[in-house]
């Protein structure tokens, strides 16, 4: 009998797909008549691009995440109040979720990692996980736990996530110390397929030119392009949304390519700290330049991992505005190269997903 798995997936920019894809991979070769459907607000062609295109998709509110100005700055006050509000007729939600739950004819349900999946399938009675470097409650808690309403809102998250059968952490992630359900794994990310020859003919890249990606993990981050000076020996892939006409610059859409094999072909990437970025630069051996993400509790297990597993280097805001980093990105692409990590966890959490399911 066909079993159908619902995936709920926080629309907090795109690590969270990042970490799903390859495990719900990694299922569907376990048992090929599985069904999965996915709940969530993210933008429907990455999900398409990472899950496939026979994959199920409902638009759904999942959960609050955090609101940001841009890739590096939150918008602490709207994040409080959205968080207010979701949790303002909490138990009609919970109840919703659950409707919807049964009327999916869900078997089992798998959040990265919104807790209103979690505490809607409790309600309806069907076995759930969660996948995760982090949790919305820790990352509430640090935010907001001295306001009046945290009790009651961390009350509810902790209770949903709670409510998992388990709650799995690939490596790098937070330590979780209020969850007894976590379980550690192993790094979780998709592989891609080199194709820098192609790239380098399509490009005219010059023989030791650098090609080097620029991504900020689905949420904008645009410097004064047009101010900076050109990038001598560096190619730098950047987001069409850019609108750049600087001559170091190539949109990356106009290569028509999955982001993760363009990753694979390049010699460097230029990125804010976030599991999806440095997990799969990690594994694809390519060394990165990272732009502080101030105050993200994330953070430090990010960069102590990166700097033990790959090659990375900050990168100071100020050059980044600037536009003077060519020289650094060159030195950090001539150094040794990383040693591929490997996403060991995907087995795993695909093995505890199919016994949910049997």
């Amino acid at each position: 009998m066909s079993r159908h798995l619902v995936v709920g997936l926080s629309s907090h920019g795109f690590g969270h797909i990042g970490q799903t894809a390859p495990v719900i991979d990694a299922l569907r070769r376990r048992m090929p008549g599985l069904r999965v459907s996915l709940r969530t607000g993210a933008p429907r062609h990455k999900l398409i691009e990472r899950f496939g295109q026979g994959a199920e998709i409902s638009i759904a509110e999942t959960d609050v995440g955090m609101l940001q100005e841009n890739a590096q700055t939150i918008d602490l006050a709207a994040s409080a109040a959205a968080y207010l509000r979701f949790h303002d007729d909490w138990e009609a939600r919970v109840d919703i979720e659950a409707h919807a739950l049964r009327d999916l004819g869900a078997d089992a349900v798998l959040a990265n990692v919104p807790y209103l999946q979690l505490a809607g399938a409790r309600r309806a009675g069907i076995p759930s996980l969660a996948l995760c470097s982090i949790n919305w409650m820790d990352i509430y808690a640090n935010f907001f736990g001295s306001r009046v309403e945290a009790d009651t809102i961390l009350r509810q998250m902790g209770d949903a996530y709670g409510s998992a059968c388990a709650f799995l952490q690939p490596q790098p992630s937070m330590p979780m110390p209020e969850l007894d359900n976590r379980r550690s794994i192993g790094p979780v990310c998709q592989s891609g397929t080199p194709r820098r020859e192609w790239i380098a003919n399509r490009l005219g890249l010059g023989i030791d030119e650098r090609l080097v990606m620029v991504s900020m993990g689905g949420m904008e981050l645009r410097p004064p392009v047009e101010q900076w000076p050109k990038l001598t020996g560096v190619r730098l892939l950047v987001p069409a949304s850019w609108c750049s006409r600087h001559q170091s610059t190539v949109d990356f859409e106009s290569l028509d390519m999955p982001y993760i094999d363009a990753l694979w072909s390049s010699d460097a990437l230029i990125c804010k700290p976030g599991y999806g970025s440095f997990v799969e630069a990690a594994c694809a051996g390519v060394p990165v330049l990272y732009l502080d993400r101030p105050d993200w509790p994330e953070v430090p297990f990010l960069v102590s991992w990166l700097e033990s597993a790959g090659h990375c280097a900050p990168l100071d805001q100020g050059c980044w505005l600037r536009g003077e980093f060519g020289g650094l990105l060159i030195e950090l692409s001539r150094s040794s190269s990383p040693k591929k990590v490997e996403p060991s966890g995907i087995d795993i959490a695909a093995e505890a997903i199919a016994a949910l399911l049997s």
